[in-house]
C-alpha cells in the first residue's frame, strides 16, 4: 500500500514509511498535546513533496494559522498565494450555514483544487454543531466517507475526555477513522516527571507499531524518539 509521509520522521518509522494514502486518520488529544502543529507539519510535508492541501479550520483564523506555522519555520503564506495551500475558516456560531458550506463546497473544492491532503482542525467543535448523537454520527461518516471518495489522506483532530484519555470527547471518530493516533502527557509520580507521548492506537491494513514513544514540540515542530522508551 502507498503510505503518505508526515513529515515526523521517528513516527514515520513506527508506521514503517507513513500514513496509508487515501486513509482517514485521527489524531487524538488534549490541549496543549500539538494537535494543530501535527496536522500543519503534515501538509508542510505534502506541499514540500509537490502536493496541494487544505486546512479546515473551526478555531482559528487563516492568519493565525500561517502564524502559528512561521513559529516553526514552515512559510505557508507562500503555499497559498501560489494555490497550492487553501485555509478554510468555518464558523461554529453559525451552525446551520457551516454544515451547508461543508456539504456543499468542499467536494467540489478538493477535485477543483486538486488537493491530496486534507486537515480537519478539529472534528470535536464539528461535532457540537449537532445537537443529537445519531446526526453527529450520520455527519461524520458522510464527511469521512466524501473525503475518501476525492482519494485524499485526510487528517482529522480530536479532544479526549477528561477521564479516559484514549476516548474522544464523544467517542464517535476513533470508529469512524481508518486509523487513530492518540497523543498523551504521560506522568512518572516516583520520578516527578512529566512527559509528551504518542502511540499508534490502530491504523487499518498496515503494519505499525504500538509502543507507546516519547516526543518533544521544538521550534522545527514535533520529533518523535522512537528509538526512545517513554520513561
Amino acid at each position: 500500500m502507498d503510505r503518505v509521509r508526515t513529515g515526523i520522521e521517528g513516527l514515520d518509522d513506527m508506521l514503517e514509511g507513513g500514513l496509508p494514502k487515501g486513509h482517514a486518520v485521527a489524531v487524538m488529544g488534549s490541549f496543549g498535546t500539538g494537535k494543530t502543529t501535527f496536522g500543519l507539519q503534515f501538509l508542510q510535508q505534502g506541499l514540500r513533496d509537490g502536493e496541494k492541501g487544505i486546512f479546515i479550520s473551526l478555531e482559528e483564523d487563516q492568519e493565525s494559522i500561517l502564524a502559528n506555522a512561521m513559529s516553526y519555520g514552515w512559510d505557508l503564506r507562500r503555499y497559498v498565494d501560489g494555490r497550492q495551500l487553501a485555509v478554510i475558516k468555518l464558523e461554529p456560531t453559525d451552525a446551520k450555514n457551516s454544515i451547508n458550506r461543508v456539504r456543499s463546497e468542499l467536494p467540489q473544492l478538493i477535485s477543483s483544487f486538486g488537493a491530496s491532503r486534507i486537515v480537519v482542525d478539529s472534528v470535536s467543535l464539528l461535532n457540537m454543531l449537532y445537537e443529537s448523537d445519531h446526526d453527529k454520527r450520520v455527519s461524520l461518516f458522510n464527511l469521512i466517507q466524501m473525503i475518501k471518495g476525492t482519494g485524499a489522506t485526510c487528517l482529522m483532530t480530536a479532544e479526549v475526555q477528561d477521564q479516559n484519555p484514549n476516548a474522544s470527547r464523544d467517542g464517535l471518530i476513533e470508529y469512524a477513522v481508518d486509523g487513530v493516533i492518540g497523543l498523551r502527557y504521560e506522568e512518572h509520580p516516583e520520578l516527578g516527571e512529566v512527559k509528551l507521548t504518542v502511540r499508534v492506537m490502530k491504523m487499518r491494513r498496515i503494519h505499525h507499531s504500538r509502543r507507546v514513544k516519547p516526543y518533544s514540540i521544538t521550534d522545527h515542530g514535533i520529533e518523535v524518539h522512537s528509538a526512545a522508551e517513554s520513561f
